[in-house]
């Protein structure tokens, strides 16, 4: 009866040891949309300002001459 092959051990121990690293490119993705959608959150409230529209209002109407 055959063995079941197992990749991990079929040439010996991995000499990287990057067992550990399983999964970690999704909680890399995981936190960079966190950190975006934070960031994003950040620019919308600066946004939203008074200061903000009325700098964004003086620079425009400043560009169209006005």
């Amino acid at each position: 009866m055959p063995t079941q092959h197992d990749p991990t051990t079929a040439h010996g121990p991995d000499p990287g040891g990057s067992h550990g690293d399983e999964g970690m490119a999704s909680v890399e993705y995981a936190l960079v949309t966190v950190a975006a959608a934070g960031l994003a959150g950040l620019l919308l409230a600066v946004l939203r300002s008074n200061t903000v529209k009325e700098l964004l209002l003086s620079v425009v109407t400043g560009a169209l001459g006005a």
